[in-house]
This record gives C-alpha cells, sequence and structure tokens, in this order.
C-alpha cells in the first residue's frame, strides 16, 4: 500500500526508501549549483532537531527562521518538527516593525537569519522585544552562533536525543500545530495562521496525486518557500521524489532554468507576464519576413485552444512549434515545462501561448488558511480549463454562499489564527466551513471560476456594484499597461489609476510625434493621454455602461513590496495606493 503523508516529517521516510537520490535539493550560487542528497537532508534534519533539543528547546517552542530559498530552510523545517516544535518561517523582505511584530506575536524562542544582513537586522531587533529569543545564522560564522553549534551540540550526546526523535515519530499526532505562518496582510496586522502537520500533508498530496512528474525531473524553486503555495509544492516534490533546484534570485530565473534544464516552476502571474512580454519584445526586434512569420506564430499561440484537435489546426501548431516554440524552450534549458499558476489571475492569452509552446500552465486557487490549496488544474487531465482555477482538492468540500461567496471545508482548513479566536470565529463558521472571502462560480459544474474579492467589490452612489479585479485583469489585456488600481467607492463612477509600459510609450511617442521622457508629466500632454484613453475606453465598450472606467490617471510609479504598494505576495494593497494616490484623484478624477 503506498505510504501517504500525515506529519511532515513523514516525507523524510518517503524519500529514504523510494526516492535515495544525489539531488533532491540544489541551490545555486554565483551561477553553479551545489548538490544535497537525501542522505544529507535526512542526516541534517536529524542533527538540528537533537541539536535544538540540547540547547534546551521544548515541545511548542517557537523557531522564526527568515531566508531566500535553499536546502537548509528544508533541514531547519524537518529539524523542528522531529523536535516537536512549531516552525514560523518569515518573508525576508519584510520591514524591521514587521519583523518585530511577528518575533513578538509568534513568541519566538529562537531566530534563524539566512545571511549577514538579515542576521544583523534581526540582532538590532532583538533587544526591543518583549521576550528573550536566541539568534542564530544559517551560514557557518566563527564570531556568531550559528546553525552548525546547534549541530554539535546534538552530536554530542545524539543517541539520547535520537530516542526523543524515534518517540515522536511514533507519537506525534497529525492533528498538531507543526506551523505558524504569517498572512502578508494587504490590510491591517498580519495574522499567525496555526497549520497542523495534516493540514500541509493533506493539502500536497491532493495536488501530488494530479502530478504527472516522478524522481526523473527537476523543478525550478523561487517563489519564498515561507509562503504556503511554494511550500506545499515543495511537500509535493518530495512525494513523488521530484528534484527541487533553487534559483540564484529573481533576475536569473531564466540563466538558472538553461543551466540545470528544468523541467517546471511555481509562478506568480507577474513573473509570467513578464517572460510574454519578453517573447513579445524578441519579435518586435525582427524585421522583414522573419517578423512576419514570428507574429504569425504569435497569433496563433495567443489564440490557441488545447481541447481543439484536427489535421490543420495540429499542422500549423506543429509548424510553429518548430519555427518559435522550441526555440523559446532551447532557451530555458530546452524542456516542455509544467508552470503552476497561483496567487492571482491571469490573463487567458498568456495561457494560451505558454500552453501552445508547450510550457503549459495549470492555474489554481488557495489561501494560507487552506493550507493553501482550495482548487487546481490537473495535469492528469492533459490540458487545463482557461479561465478556471480547476476542481477542488480531492477529499475536500466546496459550495457557494448565497452572495457567492466560496466556501471551503476539510482537513485542509487551519487550526485557527494564534492568540485570535475572535478572528478564527469570523471565518471558519460553527460547521467547519471556511469562508474565502473570495467570489465564484463553477464552470462546466465542476471547475471553479474566481469573480472577484468579496471585501474589494465595492459599490457606486448610484447602487451598482463593481468588482475591480475583472476590470484590472482586463486593463492589463492592454500592451500599453502593465498593471491598475481600480476605485470609486460611493462615487458616481469608477476610475483607475494605470501603470503604463514605457517601452510601449515609447513607442506610441514615436508615432505621435511627441519627445519621450520617463516622467509622469509626460502623460500631461493631450494627444498622449487621449491614445491611452482609447486603450481604456476599448476595455469599457465589453462592460456595462456603469462598469466605464472615466477619468483614468496614468503613471509610470513602480509598485511592489518594498515600497508598501504591493503584498508580498504581490497582490495590491488597495487601502496603501488609494493613501499614496489620494491627492491626484481628488485633483484630477473626482473634480466635481
Amino acid at each position: 500500500m503506498e505510504s501517504i503523508p500525515t506529519r511532515t516529517f513523514d516525507y523524510l521516510g518517503i524519500l529514504k526508501t523510494k526516492f535515495p537520490k544525489d539531488d533532491i535539493f540544489a541551490r545555486c550560487i554565483a551561477g553553479e549549483w551545489k548538490k544535497y542528497s537525501v542522505e544529507q537532508y535526512v542526516n541534517a534534519s536529524h542533527d538540528i532537531a537533537c541539536g535544538l533539543m540540547a540547547k534546551g528547546f521544548r515541545p511548542e517552542d517557537k523557531i522564526v527562521v527568515i531566508t531566500p530559498n535553499r536546502p537548509e530552510w528544508n533541514f531547519l523545517d524537518m529539524g523542528c518538527t522531529l523536535a516537536r516544535l512549531v516552525f514560523v518561517p518569515v518573508y525576508p523582505t519584510l520591514s524591521k516593525d514587521e519583523f518585530l511584530y511577528i518575533f513578538n506575536h509568534s513568541d519566538a524562542k529562537a531566530i534563524f537569519a539566512g545571511s549577514e544582513n538579515l542576521y544583523k537586522t534581526a540582532q538590532e531587533i532583538i533587544p526591543s522585544m518583549d521576550h528573550k529569543a536566541d539568534l542564530y545564522l544559517i551560514d557557518d560564522a566563527k564570531d556568531k552562533p550559528c546553525l552548525n553549534d546547534i549541530i554539535e551540540a546534538g552530536r554530542a550526546d545524539k543517541a539520547k536525543w535520537e530516542e526523543v526523535i524515534e518517540s515522536n515519530i511514533k507519537n506525534v499526532s497529525p492533528d498538531e500545530v507543526a506551523s505558524i505562518v504569517y498572512t502578508s496582510g494587504t490590510t491591517g496586522q498580519p495574522k499567525g495562521v496555526m497549520l497542523t502537520h495534516m493540514n500541509l500533508t493533506f493539502d500536497a498530496h491532493s495536488h501530488a496525486v494530479r502530478q504527472t512528474y516522478g524522481p526523473q525531473h527537476r523543478m525550478l524553486s523561487f517563489l519564498p518557500l515561507c509562503h504556503t503555495y511554494e511550500r506545499t509544492m515543495n511537500y509535493e516534490y518530495q512525494e513523488k521524489g521530484i528534484s527541487t533546484y533553487y534559483a540564484e534570485s529573481l533576475k536569473t530565473i531564466a540563466r538558472d532554468m538553461a543551466s540545470c534544464h528544468s523541467d517546471g516552476l511555481c509562478a506568480v502571474p507577474r513573473v509570467l507576464e513578464s517572460m510574454y512580454d519578453a517573447f513579445y519584445k524578441a519579435g518586435q526586434a525582427l524585421t522583414g519576413f522573419k517578423k512576419t512569420l514570428y507574429f504569425w506564430c504569435w497569433d496563433y499561440g495567443v489564440n490557441f485552444d488545447n481541447r481543439k484537435h484536427n489535421l490543420i489546426y495540429d499542422l500549423k501548431h506543429k509548424l510553429a512549434d518548430k519555427l518559435i516554440y522550441s526555440k523559446w524552450r532551447e532557451k530555458l534549458g530546452g524542456h516542455e515545462l509544467l508552470v503552476v499558476s497561483g496567487g492571482s489571475s491571469i490573463r487567458p492569452q498568456i495561457v494560451k501561448l505558454f500552453n501552445a509552446a508547450k510550457m503549459y500552465i495549470y492555474e489554481g486557487y488557495g489561501m494560507t488558511e487552506a493550507s493553501p490549496v482550495i482548487a487546481v488544474n490537473s495535469p492528469m487531465d492533459g490540458y487545463n480549463i482557461i479561465g478556471t482555477v480547476g476542481k477542488p482538492i480531492g477529499g475536500s468540500e466546496l459550495k457557494f454562499a448565497p452572495d457567492g461567496e466560496i466556501l471551503t471545508r476539510g482537513p485542509h482548513v487551519m487550526k485557527g489564527y494564534y492568540k485570535d479566536p475572535e478572528a478564527t470565529k469570523e471565518v471558519i463558521d460553527s460547521e467547519g466551513w471556511l469562508h474565502t472571502g473570495d467570489i465564484g462560480t463553477l464552470y462546466e459544474g465542476e471547475y471553479v471560476k474566481i469573480t472577484d474579492r468579496k471585501k474589494e467589490i465595492f459599490k457606486l452612489s448610484s447602487g451598482k456594484y463593481i468588482a475591480p479585479q475583472v476590470i484590472e485583469t482586463q486593463l492589463a489585456d492592454s500592451p500599453c499597461f502593465d498593471t491598475s488600481f481600480v476605485f470609486g467607492s460611493d462615487k458616481k463612477f469608477a476610475s483607475a489609476i494605470i501603470v503604463v509600459n514605457p517601452d510601449k510609450a515609447k513607442e506610441l511617442c514615436t508615432s505621435l510625434g511627441i519627445g519621450y521622457v520617463h516622467d509622469n508629466s509626460l502623460f500631461g500632454n493631450e494627444t498622449l493621454h487621449n491614445r491611452l484613453q482609447q486603450e481604456v475606453e476599448a476595455i469599457n465598450r465589453n462592460n456595462a455602461v456603469y462598469e466605464a472606467i472615466k477619468r483614468p490617471v496614468f503613471v509610470f510609479d513602480e509598485w511592489n513590496a518594498a515600497n508598501g504598494l504591493l503584498s508580498q505576495t504581490l497582490k495590491l494593497k488597495r487601502k496603501a495606493l488609494m493613501q499614496k494616490y489620494q491627492d491626484v484623484i481628488n485633483e484630477k478624477v473626482y473634480t466635481d
């Protein structure tokens, strides 16, 4: 009978018995891959567990880990749970105030930092904490406490602590809290989501059974492991024996994919949009017949139907693949790719183009409180239903509230928010249904389709409701626009702050005979403004009259997590955006 994990450390046993490979993990450092075997993974996890107990940490103590993706993240994850400690992974890009809040709220007993800079930051914060916490550097160091000190402490009396580990392996309940994950928070302070062993392993297994890859494959990882999306994919890979290769940085994704010959990756739409834009720019740089041929393939791809098959259609696909798509894959390692996308909606033409190019995108949906996957399109089906996030995971229940809100119930639903029973009651009702806050429907009776966030839908003064995400996705379909923020609560009409693509702006300026400057003052040019307004009007024509975007404001500004305008998972922070642009909105949009 196949072994199904019910505690996170069960993956160590699965790997050891079924997939004793030499590269279960690899990390790119200065362009070179450092590989780690299953044996190293198992031994390091046990050494860390022994060392943590030898240092005096006891069951239910909270251990904070702040590091970019690296194999040691997994060693600490498994080491903590083998010792019955609670693993608290934290985004390395947070502000000092956010770090301090999490250190205090989680009751952190120890903090592990993944770089000298993170160590220094934590060192500056610890004196302001409301309780004592030990600090360790993950890398080896002679002048400060480090992970190796923990390992050495455990090895000094390893037999004693291995007995405790064996007892824990036998006695840890799947319902014990394995981890506290702090939500990235688009509004207010983050909440500590308590996830049990069963929450995490059930969710990971539920999408692992839809996975067609196995131990012969490699997946590139670059999304933060501290987010449950990448984390449970990481567990899925371990259950299937798939190797995980950690990219050096977001800037080296293409290079790292090529050098490790990746078979796929997990991504958020913004990453895939960047790749899509790069492919488009490559075609724009061509001339003559080559450019014509390139965009014939492009047009075929952005209109590709992965469920349509006939002789002529398939021959066109083979020709486009030979001429163009195969060249794209060659630059990314040469393999057909499996790409999982989540976090927010992705434009349909991106999915179609990537699928045509045999870089198959499978869109999914979830939230941290659901460990996180609630539904996902399945590689087992051999196709995905574009515009949906797939079928609910097996073993879970899904239904819709009268207002269309998606509710889910099952072993993937969190235990609750740490130290916040009232907030827990607000999202999990008395029957165990998790209220997601997302509005959706079922397509073809089984595929979940997300239409908007319940809390983000706003009402105009006329009483009409606006679903901003739908319009924002439509605006992103225009090559002129990178992203947008739609607003208008209690106003006569909706409007938007729209970030203009600088390359497209240059192109328009050239065609209109306007001098280009990369500055928001450029949009004071009436001719350019009217041309961009035409793009907005084209989208307005596809929507109801009351949904029309009127008096849009065009900008070149950067929206990212560092400046607080996006969350750590790259979602719009609407309150922050409204505050940033309040004066502009008052002056240029709602002046009467």
